[in-house]
């Protein structure tokens, strides 16, 4: 028989998405109450959603809820609902493995992870792992393959009762954030907190920050000897690329360099009292080319300096050349000397600043991370 299929996708505007939160769900019987009224509201009312109990009595490890949702054609899906007033990144496996296995046992059962607000990390991970989610402030992806109905929507980016959880949120923004990030990606080693402090140059509080957000994302984990090691230093630095940009860590400016970008690598390559560190295309291309490049991004202490030393003219629009001038000097940390000779940041900075670009940049960026994943030993101390 020839199933039902449903795609929807709703796009709301700012404005709008703020209507939609409310009072905060304060027991679990609130977010789940206020979840079915989320995905009730996004779908046809040709398509029923009703609470299962009969279901939810007959098994031994029983999920928060069950919903029936019932096509026009009779067709028929289960929802096992699993609700979490606070979910973190590192919770994610463990909740997808669990209703996994209670889904299992019906053909017709798909798990939903439902959540008071659900962070961009944890729909990330869900998504990733093909799992329906839903939270309160209606931030909704339901992916079911019988009956067939697809429902995406957004609602809030940001945790609209952040203040009345207490719990802290934190980022990967700021200098002490990427001294931090940046030690844990380029040393492939578990670390006591006082290593990390000395090697990353960021103060003990912030270190600890910056690992306590990292261990909610499960970015990073601590041992039982109190060791903190990263489990995946991939997901690490696309994480880090959220909040991390080559334009928005300190003053850019634009210039040409009439002769092209061979003379500027010519130039820098002969220079000996400017503090510079290229990355972009021109930097990757020491370990992974992708293509010519035709523009150039390159950490310098002095931006007006290095632009005479350079012979670089400043301009409005059509540049080759952008120079930056870092909020962190952990760009200049952990450099080596490509084969032109001019001196290129380290290849995890390089991946961040590519990944965050413009134009073809973010495509260069994974092939450069694949190449990583391919050749750690070259790069990773």
């Amino acid at each position: 028989m020839f199933g039902w299929h449903l795609n929807i996708n709703f796009y709301r505007t700012e404005s709008e998405i703020n209507t939609i939160t409310g009072r905060a769900p304060e027991t679990q019987t609130e977010l789940l109450e206020r979840s079915v009224e989320v995905l009730r509201a996004r779908i046809p009312t040709t398509w029923r959603l009703i609470a299962d109990e009969q279901y939810k009595l007959s098994v031994g490890r029983r999920p928060d809820a069950v919903l029936r949702l019932t096509a026009p054609d009779g067709s028929e899906a289960l929802l096992l609902l699993e609700a979490k007033r606070v979910l973190e990144r590192r919770d994610v496996l463990p909740m997808i493995d669990q209703l996994s296995d209670l889904a299992s046992s019906f053909p017709t059962a798909y798990p939903v992870v439902v959540g008071r607000y659900l962070s961009q990390s944890v729909r990330a991970a869900l998504e990733k792992r093909d799992t329906s989610y839903i939270d309160a402030t209606g931030n909704v992806r339901l992916d079911i393959p019988s009956p067939a109905i697809y429902v995406s929507d957004r609602g809030e980016d940001r945790d609209p009762w952040r203040s009345r959880s207490g719990r802290p949120r934190g980022s990967l923004k700021g200098g002490p954030a990427s001294r931090v990030v940046r030690a844990l990606v380029d040393y492939a080693k578990g670390w006591k907190i006082r290593d990390l402090v000395a090697s990353s140059g960021a103060s003990t509080g912030a270190t600890y920050r910056v690992l306590e957000f990292l261990q909610r994302e499960g970015l990073v984990v601590r041992d039982e000897s109190g060791l903190y090691t990263v489990p995946n230093w991939r997901e690490l630095l696309e994480a880090w690329s959220k909040d991390y940009a080559f334009l928005k860590s300190g003053a850019a400016t634009s210039f040409v360099d009439p002769r092209g970008l061979s003379n500027l690598v010519a130039r820098a390559a002969d220079t000996t009292d400017i503090r510079y560190a290229f990355s972009g295309s021109l930097a990757a291309h020491e370990w992974a080319p992708y293509a010519p490049s035709k523009s150039a991004m390159v950490y310098v202490d002095n931006v007006t300096q290095a632009a005479k030393a350079w012979s670089l003219r400043p301009v409005t629009s059509g540049g080759n050349v952008l120079l930056a001038e870092p909020e962190s000097d952990v760009v200049f940390q952990r450099t080596t000397i490509a084969r032109s000779g001019v001196i290129v940041a380290a290849a995890a900075q390089v991946a961040v600043d590519l990944l965050t670009g413009p134009g073809r940049n973010p495509s260069e960026g994974e092939e450069l991370l694949d190449w990583m994943e391919h050749n750690e030993p070259a790069w990773r101390l």
